[in-house]
Formats: C-alpha cells, structure tokens, sequence
C-alpha cells in the first residue's frame, strides 16, 4: 500500500470525527492555533518557557471561548531551537518541522485510543525537548497494520501497562503530563500516525528536518484524517 491509498484509507475508517482527548468534550471545542515561524505573536514571547507558551496558550483559548487548541501537521516551528535534541549544528539539517498533531489542554486530560489495537510499546522518553512518557499502540483494520503514537504523557500513565494488551476503541491510554515531565512544554498531546515503525520501541521520529521531509510525511499522515477536526 503506497503512501495515498493509505491515507485514503485512514480517511475512509470512519466517516465521523474520531476522538484521542477526553470524549466528553465535543468537537465544537476544538480551535486550531499556529505555532509556526509564520506566527508573529510567538515573537513577542520566550518561546523557549513552557511557561510562557502556556499562557500564551491559555489565553489563545480564552479569546476563542474554546476548550482545546489543536494543529501542527508538518509545521515549521522555532521551539525546537531551545534543545540539543533538535537543534543540529548544520542548519540544513536542524529538526524543526513537525510530524504529529498537537492537541493543547490542561495536564491531566485523558488520553483516548481512536480505535481497536494492542499495546506495542512504551517509554520515558527523559531529556529537554523529548516526548517525556510516551506510548504507541499497533492496529490492525482490514489487514492494514500501522501504529499511533502519544506523546508528552503524566509518568502513571505508563506504570501499568503489559506489552501486548489489548485496547479498544475509546479506552483511556493515560493522561497528559505537566511540563516537569514531558519534555518541558506546555501540556498537550502529540498524536502521530505511523506506517512502518522501523523496529522503533517507545518512541519514533517526531520532529524531522527538511531533507528528510518526504519520507517521513508518506511514512506518517495527517493525523487529521481520523480526526476529522
């Protein structure tokens, strides 16, 4: 299956919006914010401060009147220039484009498997920048296997988890965790989608550089097209 008859294929699983954050916030909810190079008010802020991202973050959804703040598929960020992990000596090569879909709301929110799979893996991803706790799920729909990632959860959501247990659809993976333990950033959610998976165990790739760009966007689609957001 080639990179556009898997997407079509994510799109087509279902036609309604599939949810990886607390079910009983509705989709009318959701607003999508910019954390691109593009954005002008990141410039007036150290976006370097988990702190100060989340107050800006909090605020974005106060003026909004919503509950969850949400985007970043393949978008070329700043924030990454503040770790090690990303920030690459060779500009050529700096990882700053993002891979996932960030879904921004408080530490603790539930964090919801979007359909039937078995867990794969899980780690703490421990380091400035990292994804923190992290989880990935294998599926397989149809015959199709692929695998979705959780990023940037609280350190109990992996304390009793078995390799190989099964989870359905709407079952409650963990919980998003607080700056002080996924990697620094305001709390949210990274939800990724994955092909192949590359014998990757806890973790994977989610920020990429620009020479690696077409790889890794057929290897991982828009999240989106499950969401439906």
């Amino acid at each position: 299956m080639n990179a556009k008859e898997f997407s079509s294929f994510l799109s087509d699983i279902s036609a309604k919006h599939l949810t990886v954050i607390d079910a009983s916030i509705p989709k009318s909810e959701y607003v999508p914010i910019n954390l691109s190079t593009t954005n002008p008010d990141l410039k007036h802020f150290n976006s370097s401060s988990s702190k100060a991202c989340q107050d800006y973050i909090s605020t974005f959804l106060k003026k909004k009147n919503k509950t969850i703040a949400y985007g970043g598929y393949l978008e070329k960020r700043n924030l990454y220039k503040r770790s090690k992990t990303f920030n690459q000596q060779h500009s050529e090569n700096e990882r700053n484009i993002h891979l996932g879909i960030d879904l921004w709301i408080d530490a603790e929110t539930k964090v919801l498997s979007p359909f039937n799979g078995v867990i794969h893996s899980f780690k703490n991803n421990i380091g400035f920048g990292d994804y923190g706790p992290t989880i990935i799920v294998k599926h397989d729909i149809n015959s199709v296997e692929f695998y979705t990632l959780y990023g940037h959860l609280s350190r109990h959501s992996l304390s009793n988890l078995t390799i190989g247990e099964t989870i359905r659809q709407g079952d409650v993976l963990g919980q998003l965790g607080t700056a002080k333990v996924n990697g620094d950033y305001a709390p949210h959610l990274h939800f990724q989608i994955i092909k192949d998976l590359q014998n990757n165990h806890g973790d994977y790739p989610g920020v990429i550089s620009g020479i690696d760009l077409e790889y890794y966007k057929n290897n991982c689609p828009d999240p989106n097209l499950v969401l439906k957001l």
